[in-house]
């Protein structure tokens, strides 16, 4: 299942978006206002929990400097990536665009599609907060 954000443009370099969305404590400005638990666990983990949804634990993975940002699911039991792709289009101005992939059972696809998508919109229209 692959899932994408809308392109966002980003009033801030590539540069320092990069180093903004390799730092996992800066996830919690990103996240939804439904967010029921954020906690940092290590320098490149962090759980997270949106209300009415299981927790998720997410790892920072090696990316490209710049311009792509990747996150992997911490457990196997469900695995998926979100990919930040930037883009810069000015000194200050970069466009962020958003890829969630994962493997699902098509009924547990046909559940999560919806409340993933939301959330990744979420995310890349909070990225001006960073």
């Amino acid at each position: 299942m692959n899932l994408e954000s809308p392109k966002v443009t980003v009033a801030q370099s590539a540069e320092y978006l990069y180093n903004a969305l390799s730092d996992v404590k800066n996830y919690e400005k990103l996240m939804p206002d439904n967010i029921a638990k954020f906690e940092v666990l290590g320098d490149d983990i962090f759980n997270f929990g949106l209300k009415g949804m299981p927790e998720i634990k997410l790892r920072l993975k090696e990316g490209v400097p710049h311009s792509q940002v990747n996150l992997a699911a911490a457990s196997d039991k469900i695995p998926f990536t979100l990919t930040a792709h930037l883009d810069s289009v000015a000194d200050n101005a970069t466009a962020v665009h958003l890829i969630f992939e994962g493997e699902f059972n098509p009924m547990m696809a046909m559940m999560i599609k919806g409340p993933i998508t939301k959330f990744i919109e979420t995310l890349a229209q909070n990225m001006s907060k960073l």
